[in-house]
């Protein structure tokens, strides 16, 4: 459609008015956006009245689903309260502490204090110079590089997207920023050699990561930072024996272990946190989406004992803790987050998860078999299923002709939203989906994607 053909509906006056994060800006001015007016439950519908199941929680991030009273009479207490207050120069509110409380109550690790913010990328971009300000607290100037990896995903600020390891977060922004190194992306589907076994392949990853401190010079690497799954990297599951192998080297040459479970953290993989599901025990830990079941921006950074203890120094040598957002803590944000987090153990949320995770794996695994379909992959609620031109060799389909675009685009026709990454189809669904749901959606989703099998065909794609 084109904006001269829409009038003054929505659609024209979002064309007009609007950039949109992660989309084709010049396509968009033709074919204009999908309008969502209402969610209840694992649905969302748009303003004609359709129904689709949001089979990636919005963006990896509605857990209690949509439409949750709890949570709304939880941001509609504390605005009628307090409506905002900040958390500078020591000031304080009853929701920061309780939900900070409850955080470090639960860490999977030995966690002493959370700094928080408003989303994934502040947190992790607030990690960078926690990495920096640490090394610098013990006499280490020189001890600044952070490795993460190729396909990880870390946000979109400055250093946020430097973390991060896709070329479209680089591309003409002049990023990444000094002292961000990338090793490999560990997916033994797409990277293994012939023959190669997980195990193996673990081993060769940890090698590469050892080589590249050694190169660099052990005494310039600080940290690595990883995912336990990496979420928009193409949903790629750690293969067998990864991060025990990767810890090894970290513990080596005193390297921090950053853990990202921004979309891992809070049951996504069957466990409250991606790092009990993978074995790691992590010097730091960001987390943000989820953990208000995305009803309102929040985040943060929960560090250990020795990194605290850093910035106390430092704050002392200073004179102040120099770091900080203007709603860093705020008083809704806050309360939501700390009801969400009371409404997954009171409603055994993990429970759930760990009962209805079986059949939507079953139901993720039986796209293997699907002609267009090179690998499906998954842990707990999360999974993807890429297409491939090749099934045999693995050849993948050149990015111009938009396989996973198309098949995304086919799967809301049929009601349901995953996500394409690029070749690769992603779902996230609320942690609420029941198994019929489940049911419904990859029933819905195997119509996408035989019209895109035959799409494929028709245009010859398969040269």
């Amino acid at each position: 459609m084109l904006m001269n053909d829409l009038g003054n509906s929505p659609a024209a006056r979002d064309i007009a008015n609007v950039i949109h994060p992660y989309t084709n800006l010049a396509k968009h001015r033709e074919t204009g956006p999908l309008v969502i007016t209402r969610g209840k439950g694992v649905y969302v519908y748009d303003e004609d009245g359709k129904e689709y199941i949001e089979g990636l929680a919005g963006l990896w991030c509605a857990s209690l689903g949509f439409g949750e009273e709890a949570l709304i009479e939880a941001a509609v207490e504390q605005m009628r309260a307090l409506p905002y207050y900040h958390s500078f120069a020591g000031k304080s509110t009853n929701p920061l502490i309780d939900v900070s409380e409850k955080l470090l109550a639960i860490a999977p690790a030995n966690m002493a204090r959370v700094l928080l913010s408003n989303s994934g990328s502040e947190a992790n971009d607030t990690l960078v110079k926690l990495v920096w300000y640490y090394n610098n607290a013990h006499d280490r100037p020189e001890k600044k590089k952070i490795i993460s990896r190729i396909k990880g995903y870390h946000g979109v600020t400055v250093a946020s997207a430097s973390l991060t390891g896709l070329p479209n977060n680089h591309r003409d922004f002049d990023l990444p920023i000094a002292n961000i190194l990338h090793t490999d992306c560990p997916h033994h589907y797409r990277f293994a050699e012939t023959g190669e076994t997980e195990e193996a392949f673990a081993t060769r990853m940890a090698d590469n990561l050892e080589a590249l401190i050694l190169e660099e010079g052990p005494e310039t690497v600080a940290a690595f930072i990883a995912e336990p799954v990496m979420g928009a990297g193409g949903v790629i599951v750690p293969p067998r024996t990864y991060f025990e192998k990767v810890q090894v080297v970290l513990r080596k040459y005193d390297v921090l272990l950053l853990a990202d479970e921004v979309i891992c953290g809070f049951g996504r993989t069957g466990n409250m946190w991606g790092s009990e599901t993978f074995g790691l025990k992590p010097d730091t830990i960001t987390v943000a989406k989820a953990l208000s079941s995305a009803y309102l921006p929040i985040s943060g950074v929960m560090v250990s004992e020795d990194i605290f203890d850093a910035m106390i120094l430092e704050s002392e040598k200073i004179g102040v803790f120099g770091h900080g957002f203007t709603y860093s803590g705020h008083p809704v944000c806050a309360a939501v987050a700390a009801r969400t987090l009371e409404l997954m153990e009171e409603r055994h949320v993990l429970d759930h998860v760990r009962a209805v995770a079986p059949r939507f794996q079953q139901r993720l695994q039986t796209f293997a078999d699907h002609p267009l379909v090179g690998e499906a992959r998954g842990v707990g609620l999360i999974g993807a299923v890429e297409m491939v031109a090749d099934k045999a060799t693995k050849k993948p389909f050149p990015p111009s002709d938009g396989v996973g675009a198309y098949c995304a685009a086919r799967a809301e026709d049929h009601g349901v939203i995953p996500r394409a990454l690029m070749d690769s189809v992603a779902f996230c669904p609320p942690l609420i989906i029941a198994e019929s749901e489940i049911d419904e959606m990859f029933d819905r989703f195997a119509r996408a994607l035989d019209e895109t099998e035959a799409w494929v065909e028709k245009e010859g794609l398969r040269r």
